[in-house]
């Protein structure tokens, strides 16, 4: 069911599309303080738009979670806790 949505200023029709993850796997990042942050994004809603990019592809709305899980070192925790 196409449905009206708001992009770069102007009313675009658009309908949901389904989909299945392939994988959804953390991305992983070392901090100069040393923590070790891992993060992905879960997706939740795809919508194609009818309205194209300029090689002709069309254009998706994602709607997302972002998912982080941290391991700081113990010099950076409250000493409160």
């Amino acid at each position: 069911m196409k449905k009206k949505y708001r992009f770069e200023g102007s009313d675009v029709l658009g309908e949901e599309v389904e989909f299945e993850p392939e994988r959804e796997l953390f991305n992983t990042y070392i901090l100069e303080d040393g923590t070790k942050l891992r993060f992905k994004a879960v997706v939740s809603r795809i919508t194609r738009l009818e309205t194209y990019k300029e090689d002709g592809e069309p254009v998706y709305m994602v709607q997302s979670s972002n998912i982080v899980v941290t391991n700081v070192p113990e010099s950076l925790k409250n000493p409160k806790k």
